[in-house]
């Protein structure tokens, strides 16, 4: 009688065991996207200057399909260029029959919103700054709520076209466009 009860017991704690143990950690592919160039994509806004064409200089928003309305050339695509590529596929255009030798200088003016979730005080939509952590990120949502696990987190991320999720700690950087989600801890 007290065999089966033991096994069961054991059984029992292999299983909660095991169930605490569900760290995922993060795809590779999230690291090497912290030290690829940023790429552009939706709800970023960029800072484009054509010197001495105060016309053609001002910001633009990149829109949800992945461009940008510039006048003279019309809309340029945007999603997926570098801010060097983008300089480069405005000169070009500029240079076909609107300006002989066009000084074409795109900056990030904004770059597009993290979004937080789960266990904490306001979870929402949030301005990404450079630099910014989990934590951080977590600070501007309220903090965690007191049921929040304060360790890792689940990050959603688009990395080369393809959506990831991964498990990170609250110390690891984050990059625009990203999803935390802050699971409940089981104590």
């Amino acid at each position: 009688m007290k065999r089966p009860v033991l096994v069961f017991s054991a059984l029992l704690a292999a299983g909660l065991a095991g169930g605490c143990s569900s760290y995922r950690p993060a795809p590779a592919a999230f690291s090497k996207a912290l030290q690829a160039p940023y790429v552009l994509d939706s709800g970023d806004r960029v800072r484009v200057t054509v010197f001495e064409q105060e016309g053609l200089t001002n910001t633009y928003s990149v829109d949800q399909s992945g461009y940008i309305a510039f006048p003279l050339v019309g809309t340029v695509p945007a999603r997926g260029q570098s801010v060097a590529q983008l300089e480069a596929t405005l000169a070009a255009r500029l240079r076909n029959g609107y300006l002989r030798d066009p000084d074409v200088s795109v900056e990030i003016d904004r770059y597009r919103p993290i979004f937080v979730m789960g266990e904490v005080g306001a979870a929402g939509q949030y301005s990404y700054v450079p630099g910014m952590t989990v934590q951080k990120a977590i600070a501007a949502a309220g903090g965690f709520s007191p049921r929040g696990n304060q360790s890792t987190v689940d990050i959603t991320r688009s990395v080369n076209g393809k959506v990831m999720t991964g498990r990170v700690y609250t110390s690891d950087p984050l990059l625009p466009g990203d999803t935390i989600y802050v699971r409940e801890r089981l104590f």
